[in-house]
């Protein structure tokens, strides 16, 4: 099993805490955090894009010249692909860009995106998070104290108004109940901070 350090919000180790071998300690799989990281991706967009073709296009119900004898290429509308402001051939039309994938492939691939933090040393434990305002200048420290200096997800078990209001104004940091954890947040963000009791929900929810 993984063993990594337990931090308090000074920065101070104040313990140790053994991981699931089976949710942070499972071999890596790339091809698996793409595949997912892109449904994720997909699944988000609002497939709104839209082009107009010849027949939506206004005008150009007259033919803009006759058939023969003009010694022009014949034409039967000025809204034709080819003129300017003609309609446009196979465009983009509203659609759903949605898929699905298996529900193993997502969970193998959650338990990928959480191993690749324990390998790389990004995942941190807090014994505890909270604050009893609503400053930005507390999370700024506690961020300070743990020596992240770039961008971090935090994840708490629940929902904490003092916790998100507090670090929602500082570039690069995003806070998350543990329900809402994804793959494409979790290889987003450099740093991965957690407290200790959403570590235990994740590892009810996927053991």
């Amino acid at each position: 099993m993984p063993k990594i350090e337990l931090y308090n919000i000074d920065g101070d180790i104040v313990g140790e805490i053994e991981l699931k071998d089976e949710i942070f300690g499972v071999e890596v799989r790339p091809e698996l955090l793409n595949l997912v990281a892109t449904n994720q991706l997909a699944n988000r967009r609002q497939g709104t894009q839209s082009t107009k073709t010849r027949g939506e296009v206004r005008g150009g119900g007259k033919k803009p010249w006759r058939q023969k004898g003009t010694g022009r290429a014949r034409q039967g509308s000025i809204r034709s692909p080819q003129w300017i402001k003609g309609g446009v051939a196979m465009g983009p039309k509203p659609r759903s860009h949605k898929y699905t994938l298996p529900k193993k492939v997502k969970q193998q691939a959650m338990k990928s995106a959480l191993s690749s933090k324990v390998n790389d040393e990004k995942l941190i434990v807090l014994q505890s998070l909270d604050f009893d305002n609503i400053k930005t200048k507390n999370m700024v420290k506690v961020l300070s104290n743990l020596n992240v200096d770039s961008n971090a997800l935090i994840v708490l078990k629940n929902k904490n108004e003092s916790i998100s209001k507090s670090a929602r104004n500082i570039p690069g940091i995003k806070t998350i109940v543990v329900d809402s954890i994804n793959v494409f947040d979790i290889l987003k963000y450099d740093s991965f901070i957690i407290t200790i009791d959403a570590v235990q929900k994740i590892e009810e929810v996927y053991a």
